[in-house]
């Protein structure tokens, strides 16, 4: 399971920074979360970042099965 927030954001020209100032979160936890160096993710960020992208969860979680 991987965030696809960063492919997300090129495809609204948007930047992490952008993100980031939106989030309202340390950007320690922010940048963990945004490159996949996280093993959760609270539901009020993933909420957030569905308001903020203007998408669902189903745009934003991607799943290998291969992995």
């Amino acid at each position: 399971m991987k965030l696809r927030v960063l492919e997300i954001l090129e495809d609204k020209n948007k930047t992490k920074y952008w993100l980031y100032k939106q989030m309202g979160m340390s950007y320690q936890n922010f940048n963990k979360m945004i490159n996949n160096e996280t093993k959760s993710i609270k539901f009020e960020n993933l909420e957030a970042l569905c308001q903020i992208l203007e998408c669902t969860p189903n745009d934003i979680l991607g799943y290998d099965k291969n992995q």
